[in-house]
């Protein structure tokens, strides 16, 4: 399993409770809801920007 970085989001009251309905409809966490959303949006990025290169 790959190593995951903790962090504080911050988080309107509306987002939080949208992401709740859709992690609940998913049988996800709320933070597994909010890694796969942000795995979809670097996709999505990446498909039209091409890949973004990380050095180690």
């Amino acid at each position: 399993m790959a190593d995951k970085r903790q962090f504080t989001l911050r988080l309107q009251d509306e987002v939080f409770d949208k992401i709740k309905i859709i992690a609940d409809t998913e049988n996800r966490s709320i933070a597994m809801q909010i890694e796969f959303a942000v795995k979809k949006y670097i996709a999505d990025y990446e498909k039209k920007n091409g890949i973004i290169k990380i050095e180690e």
